[in-house]
């Protein structure tokens, strides 16, 4: 090693140690505060990392290094269980780390990783952090055209995939480099043939994860890389345009999490379990830098098929503290009747789309403990959410801002802030910027400075969602701005009327959308889902139109149906501009859809 390397590392070690420090004494801090949530708000202050701030490095090894406590549990289908250590991942990264590099991955290349719940998932994220690259997760799910897009607008140069998807990338040219991962411990890595490479294309290879045995060298690899430099990005869900390229930095994203770990509520020693696919900004959330911010095993349930029992099995066998599920989990729970509550469930959390206050209720009346809501974007961590403790929960609202965060309502037409002394105001909801961008903020949209200035007009930061907030401080989600419809000069919010709709025991899921009519502008019409067992006929439209009309103002009145499987992106999230989309091409057609029931169609709808 010459001087100069010499001296770097002596500056990085140095630097890691007081970015370590830094780190846990703010995490430490907040853990204290949450005694007291509203203390939270007010007093925690995000820390001032340096410049070369690597979570991985200064902060994940140097509390992993000899610790034996179980970091990761992941159950297989079949019903085995592997444990990894903390120590063991912490070995396992920089030994991965090492042998990467010497493959060619270099500082700030863009690594792909394409893996389901295996363990390389989280030795890769770990190294690839640690070597100063960008990586980029992508679910196992997505189609060649969405991963030639990807590939190509992010300029991936490697991808990190199972030997079972490396196929899917014979069709996706590029200079990239591909490791596929699978076969047996300790096997050595094989040529990979790809139609599309070139002959004297070296890069193309397979890795197969070494045993602790490997040769490589598994001490820490100090990358300067770090601070505001590039860490992880992700491709919007792209429910109303193409995905947008998310940029998170080193500090936006690991350290930005310690609003997530506030509302999650997990402690040192909890063990905690979260339902979401890799590849989604909520894995890296809640299965990784949350739970790992406080020494917390995660436990995954790596089944092919959700099951509902197997769920709640898997709850009370690992004693399972703290559980994350999106609201069509939750609604599963409520139609399996699961009344019995797991052993060891403390915290309770819903994310990714509304929960629906009557789900809330049942929960609470089976398991005595409250669905805690949260909120917040691929392009931040959690922002808004009800605290462990917090004295006056609201079912259905997505609760105040987190600590270190700055929420303004903002006028969606003249962009003016709403002073916050006004009564049940109705808004944009805003991150304030005027005093800086808040550390959980990404960086930008990567080849994108328009959109990025677009949403980060009028000095806060747009999330393009509109709710409301009550007199306490407390914000109910109201709908995307691009959702929210009129209808004979009234706002009409979908989330509002898809929460009646899922009430009724036919309805397993529900979107609702404008439908244009020449009289009131739009009409409300809901596409829905029916449960197992329920025929999509004349008598199921008639019962759920009856229960809306019952449960909703005249305004918000459902006068269309339809039956059908609703358009989702790869997330899970509903694909609503799809189903606009539709609705005005048949308009300006003059056409009706031949399975759509009207309100029309039920005279005795009017007598009820």
């Amino acid at each position: 090693m010459t001087t100069h390397d010499e001296a770097l590392n002596h500056s990085l070690t140095e630097e890691s140690k007081r970015n370590g420090a830094l780190f846990r004494e703010a995490r430490d801090r907040l853990l204290e505060l949450l005694a007291e949530p509203q203390r939270a708000r007010d007093e925690f202050r995000w820390p001032e990392l340096g410049d070369r701030f690597n979570w991985a490095r200064d902060v994940f090894d140097p509390s992993a290094d000899g610790n034996s406590g179980t970091a990761l549990r992941i159950i297989e289908d079949d019903g085995s269980v592997a444990d990894y250590s903390f120590d063991e991942l912490r070995r396992r990264s920089n030994a991965t780390a090492h042998h990467l590099r010497g493959l060619g991955v270099s500082e700030g290349d863009v690594v792909m990783l394409m893996l389901a719940n295996r363990v390389e998932l989280w030795v890769s994220m770990l190294a690839v952090m640690k070597l100063g690259a960008v990586m980029l997760p992508t679910a196992i799910v997505l189609g060649p055209h969405e991963l030639v897009d990807r590939v190509t607008r992010a300029e991936v140069r490697w991808v990190i995939t199972d030997e079972a998807d490396a196929e899917k990338f014979d069709a996706v040219e590029g200079d990239f480099g591909l490791i596929a991962v699978g076969g047996a411990k300790g096997a050595e890595r094989v040529a990979l043939e790809f139609t599309n490479a070139p002959e004297d294309d070296l890069n193309r290879e397979r890795l197969r994860f070494l045993p602790e045995a490997s040769a490589f060298d598994e001490s820490a690899y100090l990358s300067p890389v770090g601070g505001a430099d590039p860490a992880i990005i992700y491709f919007t869900s792209g429910t109303t345009s193409k995905p947008k390229i998310v940029v998170h930095s080193h500090l936006s994203y690991p350290a930005g999490h310690l609003s997530t770990m506030a509302w999650i509520g997990v402690k040192p020693g909890d063990t905690h379990m979260v339902i979401s696919s890799p590849g989604w900004g909520k894995h890296a959330w809640s299965a990784f830098f949350a739970p790992w911010h406080v020494g917390a095993t995660i436990v995954v349930d790596n089944v092919v098929r959700f099951q509902v029992s197997r769920l709640l099995r898997v709850l009370d066998e690992q004693c399972v503290n703290t559980f994350c599920a999106p609201p069509t989990v939750w609604r599963m729970l409520i139609q399996e009747c699961a009344s019995d509550r797991p052993r060891g469930l403390r915290e309770l959390l819903s994310a990714g789309e509304p929960l629906n206050p009557e789900v809330i209720a049942r929960i609470r009346e089976w398991w005595g403990l409250e669905i805690r809501d949260g909120y917040g974007q691929t392009e931040t961590t959690a922002i808004i959410g009800n605290l462990p403790g917090d004295p006056d929960q609201l079912p259905g609202s997505m609760g105040r801002p987190l600590p270190g965060v700055s929420i303004v309502l903002v006028d969606e037409h003249t962009g003016e802030r709403i002073p916050s002394d006004r009564p049940r105001a109705e808004g944009e909801v805003c991150l304030e910027l005027r005093d800086g961008r808040p550390l959980n903020l990404m960086v930008g949209y990567a080849g994108d400075p328009e959109a990025t200035a677009d949403r980060c007009r009028g000095e806060v930061f747009h999330t393009g969602d509109v709710a409301q907030r009550e007199p306490e401080g407390r914000y109910t989600f109201v709908g995307r701005t691009d959702d929210i419809f009129k209808s004979s000069d009234y706002k009409v919010s979908p989330f509002e009327v898809e929460s009646v709709l899922v009430e009724h025991p036919y309805v397993v899921e529900a979107a609702v959308i404008g439908a244009p009519d020449e009289t009131r502008l739009n009409i409300t019409k809901a596409y829905v889902q029916l449960a197992e067992g329920i025929e999509p006929d004349e008598h199921a439209a008639f019962e759920i139109l009856k229960h809306a009309r019952a449960g909703l103002p005249p305004y918000m009145r459902v006068r269309r149906i339809e039956f059908q499987d609703l358009p989702k992106t790869s997330s899970g999230k509903i694909r609503r501009v799809e189903l606009r989309d539709r609705e005005q091409q048949l308009a300006r057609r003059g056409e009706r859809i031949p399975n759509e029931w009207r309100e029309s169609d039920f005279p005795e709808l009017k007598r009820s």
